[in-house]
């Protein structure tokens, strides 16, 4: 029985030829029958891939035969569901594209790689190691890496969630100083699955914060290994068919509505083609259109 899963994967790298690993990539996908999106830049890859198990096995197989690409960073995660020709129903297409960078926080110039990742980061944690660093210190402060609207669902208990709604405005609110008075506290930046944090806590040591870290593998990989025992609380916000996932069946429920204000972790893109808000919406109120129109 064919088994639906979704591949999450990075790798900062630097890529003299990312339009020539772009044609191969594509390639390789279509002729494993898989769909999803993947960045490719002189920085590296970044990628989410859904299909068949054994057709994304296949793919990281072959992937990790070029050797930039052989440290990936992959985590796994359950699909909803596959169709008649065993192409995941989480992703409408494939897409492999290349851009100046493969996180779009408006900075490539800032951002630096060699053959070991980003240079000048924060230091790398385990979820294992972030557990003892909170018990050690009770100034530490888990810092947001991820656009706010997806914190509305599910975050780290206590955590400064940054007034952004896209990664390129992270910049400026670093520089606002609305941060400063963080700058000689302990830091863990955290998001999806560890990418945003590679080049987000290099851009906060850049700034002069003291002691910056980064959650390795992200939310993603704690969740498989703490689920919600930890420190986590809520559900993860996904960007595919999706919408978000839970580690357990016992998942907080930190959202809210936006037109009944019910518990809910529903997120769904605005129906309104003119609204380009992601929206906290029960299943009853889902063909709400925006915010204002709920008003």
């Amino acid at each position: 029985m064919a088994v639906p899963k979704v591949l999450l994967f990075y790798a900062f790298m630097p890529l003299p030829a990312p339009e020539a690993i772009r044609l191969w990539q594509r390639e390789l996908c279509e002729r494993l029958g898989l769909r999803g999106r993947i960045l490719l830049s002189p920085h590296g890859i970044n990628g989410t891939l859904g299909g068949e198990l054994e057709a994304l096995k296949r793919y990281l197989r072959v992937t990790k035969e070029y050797a930039a690409f052989r440290e990936l960073d992959v985590k796994w995660s359950a699909g909803s569901g596959l169709d008649a020709d065993n192409a995941s129903l989480d992703f409408p297409r494939l897409s492999v594209k290349v851009r100046e960078e493969i996180v779009s926080f408006g900075a490539p110039g800032e951002l630096r790689v060699d053959e070991n990742g980003v240079i000048g980061g924060g230091t790398r944690l385990t979820p294992q190691q972030v557990h003892e660093l909170a018990a050690q210190r009770d100034d530490l402060v888990f810092f947001d890496g991820r656009n706010r609207f997806e914190a509305e669902i599910g975050r780290f208990k206590d955590a400064v969630v940054p007034e952004v709604s896209n990664t390129r405005e992270f910049v400026s609110a670093l520089d606002s100083g609305a941060y400063d008075h963080l700058k000689e506290r302990p830091v863990v930046t955290y998001c999806t699955g560890g990418i945003r944090c590679e080049v987000l806590s290099s851009l906060m040591r850049a700034r002069g914060f003291q002691e910056v870290y980064q959650l390795e593998g992200g939310i993603a990989r704690y969740g498989e290994a703490f689920g919600d025992d930890g420190l986590w609380e809520g559900a993860l916000y996904v960007f595919d068919g999706r919408g978000s996932l839970t580690f357990s069946d016992r998942a907080a429920v930190l959202g809210h509505c936006t037109v009944c204000d019910e518990a809910t972790s529903r997120m769904r893109n605005c129906v309104d083609p003119a609204c380009r808000e992601q929206l906290v919406v029960c299943e009853s109120c889902d063909t709400t259109t925006c915010v204002q129109h709920a008003a």
